[in-house]
């Protein structure tokens, strides 16, 4: 039986995150799934050997009880995405499935777990942090005695951003720990993991965009860690 990996849809590059996938490295074991809220497949959850929750628009403020208010505050939300993926984060870890989050799939597991994100990081952050015409590009510090080092094998790297929201560490979720933090001065949240991982399926969360990296398959901080993500799915157990 072949290997299935749910990649939660999103209205903003969806494509990019199925194509990072090489038919190569998912060789005949794995194959994606997309899980969408448009479809409310929540059927398909049972099939999944590992879960990519994306990137995309603001997680609604009411569920970590932000302001309603805020700078670059999108047009409209989307409660039923935040609600699908609400439930694929709890079955994942009701099942032990391993779980990669990916800028807004970070800052959702943070505030799954009961924590808080900043409505927005302010201008002088967002200059550094959030795409323009682009994605930025900056360094990266990671703590050594990380999941995320382990994978990664560095303690220093560069990844592209954009973002206009970040975790905030004053409200970190239970047991989730930060593994990486940028090396801009204002040192946002990078990468989360839990602190405790005893009886806990592989879980990493990062705030930059791997599947979109400028040469992805020469960046650890891309590569390495869609290595360990299928590694991890093909030894999961149903």
């Amino acid at each position: 039986m072949k290997k299935k990996i749910g990649i939660s849809y999103t209205e903003t590059n969806f494509q990019n995150y199925w194509n990072w996938f090489m038919p190569e490295e998912l060789s005949a074991e794995v194959e994606l799934v997309e899980l969408s809220f448009h479809k409310n497949n929540t059927n398909d959850f049972e099939q999944c050997d590992g879960f990519v929750l994306t990137g995309g628009i603001d997680v609604l403020p009411a569920i970590y009880g932000g302001a309603e208010e805020y700078p670059h505050k999108p047009d409209t939300f989307l409660p039923e995405r935040d609600e699908f993926e609400r439930l694929i984060y709890e079955y994942s870890q009701k099942a032990k499935v391993p779980v990669l989050g990916i800028c807004r799939g970070m800052q959702y597991i943070n505030i799954l777990e009961g924590g808080k994100v900043f409505e927005d990081n302010g201008e002088e952050v967002n200059k550094i942090h959030k795409k323009g015409a682009q994605d930025k590009i900056h360094g990266i510090n990671i703590k050594k005695n990380s999941l995320l080092y382990n994978v990664a094998g560095i303690e220093k790297g560069e990844v592209n951003s954009a973002h206009h929201q970040g975790v905030d560490p004053n409200y970190l979720g239970s047991n989730l720990m930060v593994s990486a933090n940028s090396d801009t001065e204002e040192g946002l949240v990078e990468a989360l993991e839990f602190k405790d991982k005893t009886d806990k399926a592989f879980m990493l969360a990062v705030q930059w965009h791997p599947e979109r990296m400028k040469e992805k398959e020469l960046n650890p901080l891309s590569q390495k860690i869609k290595e360990q993500f299928i590694k991890e799915v093909k030894s999961h157990k149903r």
